[in-house]
């Protein structure tokens, strides 16, 4: 069987705007990994077992929702990534909100910059654009803004008398940025004549890992789902130096594998226990995760890794999702504001789809994901070798070490 190589991608396809005016936590990548983390718990509520998505491609359609948002949406939207508390003191110094809204998407700038630097040794791209109707007047400043920050055009699309032949081009170029990857993101019947926007964030990435796995090591095991019940997979194992994290307060331990170049890392967060995961993951912060996983906090050790060969696909609807995280307005028609983006007439989400893969083989990893919004009128180790065998549910993550975006997120819980 041939193996494949390393691809992870997402798109996002949004049409609604949020006000990430005040950050709380004083950077970006901050707060990227804390509506990951928040979301994955949301999403745990309503998903048994596995979990994948890409926080990276979500938050950055947020930020291009963002530029359009105001009144309270913009609130609700703020209450998404920070608490009530936090956005309460923000507006203790209104005067800074400004100042602060153009910091935040001057990191976005920064940070697509960061991720989209060529390499010689994996490919990483993040496309964003916008389809709207030819016919709606959608205001200058913020096309503007969205193509500075965010490298987005506007493509006008004839939604009006054309909706049909509109999606087959959105899900056209969906698939272009994805390699093939994602089709038909957006279902027949979907995008209407009523559709006034289509935003679509494309993240993507093709690498190999720093030292892969040989095949021939590859072996049937026992993955235990809990533990009385398990399915078998084919467990890859390799014995090297790895930077690990003993987290003896919750009895597990976090492992980075890198990519080539060392850019990019996957980290796996392993339970000491069976049945270990389900009980510390409401006592994980993003903040820890931040810190157990950079270069001053790990500590480089030989390890007999274990990790299965896997493959997860995913589908979200997230209105409800998002809901429960704050954001209700922005999907009600007499209530959304997004005045920000069109004085025409009230914008808000109709939809909010979010659609991954994952595949981990020994050479590497390929994964995709896409978020579409549409608006309407919206073994026995060797010596000196410590283990670290994957054959329970595990927490991992596809993070850019130098920006520290979090591109992917999922558990694995099942084969």
């Amino acid at each position: 069987m041939k193996i494949r190589k390393t691809v992870w991608f997402t798109l996002i396809f949004v049409i609604v705007v949020l006000d990430f005016a005040e950050i709380i936590m004083n950077s970006l990548e901050a707060a990227n990994i804390r509506f990951g983390l928040d979301l994955f718990k949301e999403l745990k509520k309503t998903s048994d077992g596995n979990v994948f998505f890409s926080p990276m491609g979500i938050s950055t359609a947020i930020g291009m929702i963002l530029l359009g948002a105001r009144g309270r949406t913009a609130r609700q939207l703020e209450k998404v990534f920070y608490s009530e508390k936090d956005i309460e003191s923000s507006r203790a110094k209104a005067e800074e909100k400004t100042e602060k809204t153009e910091e935040i998407h001057h990191q976005f700038q920064k940070i697509l910059t960061a991720l989209n630097k060529p390499s010689n040794d994996y490919e990483l791209s993040i496309v964003n654009r916008l389809f709207g109707e030819k016919t709606y007047l959608f205001l200058q400043k913020y096309l503007d803004y969205v193509e500075k920050y965010y490298h987005a055009t506007l493509e006008p699309v004839d939604f009006v008398n054309e909706a049909e032949e509109s999606r087959k081009k959105i899900n056209s170029w969906v698939e272009k940025q994805t390699n093939g990857k994602i089709k038909e993101l957006f279902p027949t019947d979907l995008i209407s004549s009523s559709t006034k926007l289509v935003l679509v964030d494309t993240v993507y990435f093709k690498g190999q890992w720093d030292r892969e796995f040989k095949k021939e090591n590859t072996k049937e095991e026992q993955f235990w789902l809990n533990k009385s019940t398990s399915k078998p997979v084919l467990m890859m194992e390799q014995h090297h130096a790895f930077n690990i994290t003993y987290l003896e307060d919750l009895q597990a331990k976090i492992l980075g594998i890198p990519y080539k170049s060392n850019d990019l890392s996957m980290f796996v967060l392993l339970p000491n226990d069976i049945d270990g995961l389900e009980k510390i993951i409401d006592r994980i912060t993003p903040e820890q995760l931040m810190e157990w996983t950079s270069p001053g906090h790990m500590k480089e050790r030989n390890v007999s890794l274990q990790l299965p060969r896997f493959e997860l696909q995913k589908t979200y609807n997230l209105e409800d999702t998002l809901g429960a995280m704050g954001l209700t307005d922005a999907f009600r028609e007499s209530q959304a504001d997004f005045s920000g983006m069109s004085t025409s007439s009230r914008l808000y989400i109709q939809k909010f789809l979010h659609k991954s893969f994952v595949v981990v083989t020994e050479e590497g990893t390929e994964a995709g994901a896409a978020t579409g919004v549409g608006m309407t009128v919206t073994i026995t180790s060797a010596p000196l070798y410590e283990n670290f065998h994957c054959n329970h549910p595990f927490l991992f993550f596809i993070k850019h070490n130098e920006s520290n975006g979090v591109l992917f997120f999922g558990q694995f819980s099942s084969p």
